[in-house]
């Protein structure tokens, strides 16, 4: 049997070199040079072209290149019956966290008004912030969300969880359910999303959500750019309302050239890059599943389809 990889982000030689390694005598092929497509039994992939899933007549597990699966979810072709897992691992995990903590401290320690400081030769000392009188809101909190808020708590921030359901995390003040969603986030000085996209969850950040932010509050999102109505964001920091956003994801990626974000003067724009798969990592868990599958064993990571994740 066989293995597909389908993804246009990730290097195939790498992939074959260390799944070799993982599973000797099966045979990792690269979309759309599928070969006989009956022998495919599992997929990989990350965005994969309408139609390819349902070509594979014996697919029996499809796996996620990435924590987020709604890409799969959103397409409506997945085929009926084949389970889905996704990643959950210790290197996106670190990558995330290092990115949302160094967002969070870029502004709050005013980095960007001391680069301005010295682009005009100004010596001059802004006012200072202590963590503990400062409120970070991290809405998600799953295996990224949930290590993010755990490590602003330990930097000393008053750290609140905004999530579906109850999460108990130390040094965390916890929020579930939408009837607390406006209290979570009027109670924040900056908030972080990094929900898992699901019909729930579309278009979450929009005007209502910015309303109800603490006036001159700050927007972090790296988790999907369809949680965000950018035209509500862009009003929101024209007024005034927020003081500002890092923005790393988009509701259509590359970011068009004629998007006000890539110019906006309080809008920091990265290439959804906050959190990369890196074969090396992640491999292990895949080759796992691949075993587990072909010796009826429980599969890790599986995905729920009623939650979408």
């Amino acid at each position: 049997m066989a293995i597909v990889l389908i993804s246009t982000s990730q290097d195939i030689d790498e992939w074959r070199q260390i799944m070799g390694r993982l599973l000797p005598g099966v045979e990792l092929r690269a979309w759309p040079e599928v070969g006989d497509a009956g022998d495919i039994d599992m997929a990989i992939t990350w965005k994969a072209p309408a139609g390819a899933l349902g070509s594979l007549p014996n697919l029996k597990l499809i796996c996620s290149l990435g924590q987020g699966v709604d890409h799969l979810f959103a397409r409506g072709d997945l085929p009926a019956g084949v389970p889905v897992v996704r990643l959950v691992d210790d290197s996106m995990r670190r990558q995330m966290t290092a990115y949302v903590v160094a967002a969070v401290l870029r502004r709050l320690c005013r980095m960007e008004d001391y680069a301005a400081s010295q682009a005009e030769r100004r010596w001059q000392a802004l006012d200072a912030y202590d963590p503990a009188e400062t409120r970070v809101g991290v809405m998600g909190l799953g295996a990224l969300g949930g290590d993010v808020a755990e490590k602003l708590a330990l930097l000393g921030f008053r750290v609140a969880g905004w999530s579906r359901t109850k999460k108990h995390i130390v040094g965390v003040d916890g929020f579930a359910g939408k009837a607390t969603l406006d209290a979570f986030l009027g109670a924040c000085d900056v908030v972080c999303c990094l929900l898992p996209l699901t019909s729930e969850t579309r278009g979450i950040l929009d005007a209502r959500a910015f309303a109800a932010m603490r006036k001159g509050a700050y927007l972090i999102n790296s988790a999907r750019g369809a949680h965000m109505v950018e035209e509500d964001l862009v009003a929101a920091l024209d007024s005034g309302r927020l003081a500002g956003a890092t923005l790393d994801v988009f509701r259509t990626e590359p970011l068009p050239e004629d998007s006000p974000l890539w110019s906006h003067p309080k809008v920091t724009v990265t290439p959804h890059a906050s959190s990369v798969t890196l074969a090396r990592s992640c491999a292990g868990q895949i080759a796992e599943n691949y075993r587990r599958l072909k010796d009826g064993r429980p599969l890790i990571n599986t995905v729920d389809p009623a939650r979408e994740y």
